[in-house]
Parts: structure tokens; sequence; C-alpha cells
């Protein structure tokens, strides 16, 4: 019989075991935004890459895991920087799967919610799209040619969906006052493995205003493309920076990216 309390043995053999994606499809999208609009949602210690105001998306089905069923997900991420080390700062993150959303809030401090998300490659086009209550706030069309939107470097694309993730953990107070936990700045690193198809796509996006789900602030300034890929991705355990050295307060507006605004 299952229990609620589990035992040291079992406690034990979940201990060093790694959080894998097998053959992932994923799409990614970059553009670039404006500069003030990067500043504006960067928390400190974060910083905007100089003269890089880029903004990635992806949209992503993982048949297999090795910690849950299969389901789908997508993110949205800023470029930035802490310590000189460039990497991706996580402001939204689309899930369809309960128990992987609690695991990535729990664990991770990503901003995840429950959404429905439509992910379909077929004839040389890829479409995702996002959905929350009742808004189809995000949506991307790519076409899988082997080639980025015009004018655009594979070196930008690249850099913009960085290994590197960075993400604010913290607890809020349960008498509504400040945290619990003082937030505290991570980051991790997305191993990718196996790789079965890369191609380049130009691209377009819609986005539409949601108060709850916000992605239309990310203005598209200049579209770069897309890039779909079939991986193994193994994310790899968090590294914890700044603990106990980020500014509680300075930090309460950007605290409320895991929470729908209901707020009149």
């Amino acid at each position: 019989m299952y229990s609620f309390t589990k035992t040291m043995d079992q406690i034990k053999s979940l201990q060093g075991k790694q959080t894998i994606f097998y053959a992932a499809e994923t799409l990614n999208t970059v553009w670039e935004t404006k500069p003030e609009i990067i500043a504006k949602l960067l928390p400190a210690p974060l910083k905007p890459v100089k003269d890089k105001p880029l903004v990635s998306t992806f949209i992503a089905n993982y048949p297999k895991t090795s910690f849950a069923p299969g389901y789908k997900e997508a993110g949205l991420f800023i470029l930035a920087e802490c310590d000189g080390v460039a990497g991706r700062y996580c402001l939204s993150m689309p899930i369809t799967d309960g128990m992987a959303m609690s695991m990535g809030r729990e664990v991770c401090g990503f901003p995840k919610k429950m959404a429905s998300i439509d992910f379909e490659v077929k004839n040389g086009t890829a479409v995702g799209k996002i959905s929350r209550n009742g808004i189809e706030f995000f949506s991307v069309n790519a076409n899988l040619s082997g080639k980025l939107n015009k004018d655009n470097k594979t070196s930008d694309l690249n850099e913009a969906i960085s290994e590197f993730m960075y993400n604010v953990t913290y607890s809020k107070s349960s008498d509504g006052c400040g945290f619990l936990l003082s937030p505290t700045l991570i980051k991790q690193k997305l191993a990718v493995a196996e790789i079965t198809e890369n191609k380049l796509a130009t691209s377009t996006v819609v986005m539409t205003d949601s108060p709850h789900d916000p992605w239309a602030e990310l203005e598209v300034v200049r579209m770069i493309g897309s890039q779909y890929i079939v991986s193994t991705n193994t994310l790899e355990p968090g590294e914890n920076l700044y603990f106990n050295k980020i500014d509680p307060m300075g930090f309460v507006p950007y605290s409320f990216t895991k929470w729908d605004w209901w707020a009149k």
C-alpha cells in the first residue's frame, strides 16, 4: 500500500536522479526588443548585456522524461548577465502538467503556470500557440527553411538561448508581508545532447496583451528567427547565488510572475 510518508530507502533512491527530457521537440524563437524594456524587467543583481536586448521563447513537446509523464511546456526569457556570465532570465513558463509545474516552482523557483499549449510540426512548418484564461497571448509560425529572418546571424540566436538560465527563488510570508525566505538568485545549466534534428527557421510571432501573462510587453523591434531542434536535454542541479544578499523590498515589484493579476 502506498503512503503519504516515504521511507528512507525510497528517499535515497531519488538521490542523484537526473532531470532528463528524452527526444524533446523544441522551437526556440529569438527577437530584439528595446533596451529600456530589458532594463525595467531585470531585478538586481542581474544586468542587461550591453547592446544585446534579446528575448527568447521556446515551445516544447516532451514525449518522455525521467520524472513525470510526457507534457508540453513553453518559456519566455530575456538575456542578462551576473558577474560577467550571460544567461537567460525567466519571466514566464506555461506548462500542461501539474507534477512538472510543482517541481519547477518549488525546487527551482521557475514562474510556472498551467496553460493550454498547442505545438505541431508538419510539412516544413512549426506552429505553436499558448492560451490561459481565455486569451491566446502568444503564437509563433516558423518556416523550417534552414535560414533565419533576413540579415540575421546564428550567433545572435545562440547567444539569446544561452545554456545558462537565471531565476530568483523565494517564498512569500503567510501573513502577506514580505518574504518568509529571502530571495535567492539561481543559475542552472541545460545540457543539450543527442541531437537528431536541428533546423533554422524564418518566423513571425503574434502577442495579445494579458494582465496575467503580459508577453506582449516584450515588443518586437527586430525578429531574428527560430530554431527547431530534437534532442535529449538534462537540467543540471542549480547553483545558489547571492544568498541573503538580494534586497527583499527591492525585489517585491518583480515577485508576481507566478500569480495571475486579478487586481482592479
